[in-house]
């Protein structure tokens, strides 16, 4: 019996280690032969929505690329600090070796069909791959509590949360970006940062003067003709970039490049996607409709970076990049660079653009804040980082070690903040 468990285990933490390109295309297939679509194009929507979401990282892994002389230019200045800081994926493919983490993926899944069912959530959660964000803080539980259980069901209860919290914001997500059908499922974003930043916006909209500005891309566009197309605006976000990192003039000139390029590419990739779960969607209501005797849309979750096709975000990630750097040294007793946070701003911009409907100077002001809490609480609670990135097999020599995640998750911070009273 252990040794079929062992062999369940492993094949699942094996398929789950091929990432979200190849997650993608065969849930979605596998759902729309659900839904009753033929077999052929539930296949053909499954490749579509893979084939966009490869195009989509190729473009983020390119922006990344071509925005190194700017990381390296900021991290010459990350010296005599003693926590290092990891990236998202490093984070997300450790959380999955939590002991539990095999069991509460189905568990994950079965829960949202049955509230569907139920008719308590139209949401559907298929990005698999970003059940890390339950997933972390379910394995910091589990490491701090020293208690799977409690792992699992910190795991379990977030899923259910993000699904509430994505159907809120469903309407007007698809709604300003373009993505009918789809919803946000990013805890951290859901659940944190578009509230925060919707109330940032409330603030705003009674303190006069602050109140009038509204700087907005879409409307410049139609004022200024092709200086708002994308990839002009490309040119100019490059532009400001190696001016403020002080690059010699080819590299200006590749930013430049590079950046038109990311800002007319990301929303053909993402169009690419959108023809794939576009059926997906219809299947879903239909299915809905005849099954679940409802009218309501049904959602179906995905991640944050299809809303990156956005000329907003891009710009406002651009800007914010100086800005992050900034911000880090007016955290007290700072123990990290934020080298790989710098590569994570992208993500942190579409949330502030929808509440704050694209208004550029109310964004950056949404982020600032955001940023700032997330390189706050990443650096205070970098010992319970590490502890448990140490139990999931990350191992820096004894030393320290700290990611986004401890910043932005409310279910890290939650459980954080819950430790430390304990007095853990």
């Amino acid at each position: 019996m252990d040794v079929v468990i062992s062999a369940i285990v492993g094949f699942f933490q094996e398929f789950m280690s091929l990432g979200a390109t190849v997650l993608l295309p065969v849930v979605i297939a596998i759902l729309g032969i659900f839904f009753r679509m033929k077999p052929s194009q539930a296949i053909r929507a499954g490749l579509l929505v893979g084939i966009g979401f490869q195009g989509v990282v190729l473009v983020i892994n390119f922006l990344m690329q071509i925005m190194q002389p700017v990381f390296d230019y900021y991290s010459a200045l990350g010296s005599g600090y003693d926590v290092a800081e990891i990236g998202f994926a490093a984070l997300g493919g450790a959380s999955w070796t939590a002991p539990y983490a095999v069991f509460v993926i189905p568990a994950i899944i079965i829960v949202n069909i049955l509230l569907i069912q139920a008719k308590k959530t139209n949401v559907l959660n298929v990005d698999i791959w970003n059940f890390m964000h339950f997933l972390v803080p379910g394995a910091l539980a589990w490491v701090l509590f020293d208690n799977a259980l409690i792992g699992f069901l910190v795991t379990l209860a977030l899923s259910v949360v993000d699904l509430f919290a994505a159907e809120k914001i469903a309407p007007s997500w698809a709604e300003y970006y373009g993505l009918d059908g789809t919803a946000c499922t990013c805890l951290g974003y859901v659940v944190y940062e578009y509230p925060m930043s919707w109330l940032i916006n409330k603030i705003i909209d009674h303190i006069p003067g602050l109140n009038k500005i509204d700087l907005n891309i879409d409307k410049l566009s139609s004022k200024i003709g092709i200086l708002g197309d994308p990839a002009i605006i490309g040119l100019f976000v490059g532009l400001f970039l190696g001016l403020m990192t002080q690059q010699d003039v080819p590299g200006i000139i590749k930013l430049m490049a590079g950046m038109a390029g990311v800002l007319v590419l990301i929303p053909r990739m993402v169009s690419i996607m959108m023809e794939g779960l576009t059926p997906i969607g219809a299947g879903a209501n239909e299915f809905a409709q005849k099954h679940l005797h409802t009218d309501s849309t049904l959602y179906v979750g995905m991640d944050i970076a299809l809303a990156l096709g956005d000329t907003t975000c891009l710009t406002c990630t651009a800007i914010m990049i100086p800005i992050t750097v900034g911000l880090s040294f007016l955290v007290p007793d700072m123990r990290f660079f934020p080298a790989a946070i710098l590569a994570e701003v992208c993500y942190v911009a579409p949330m502030a653009v929808l509440a704050s409907k694209g208004n550029v100077f109310r964004t950056l002001i949404c982020m600032t804040v955001f940023m700032y809490l997330m390189l706050f609480f990443a650096n205070m609670f970098a010992d319970y980082a590490t502890l448990m990135l140490n139990a999931c097999g990350i191992d820096f020599g004894g030393g320290y070690v700290t990611a986004s995640h401890f910043g932005y998750n409310p279910g890290c911070l939650i459980v954080e903040f819950i430790a430390r009273a304990m007095g853990i």
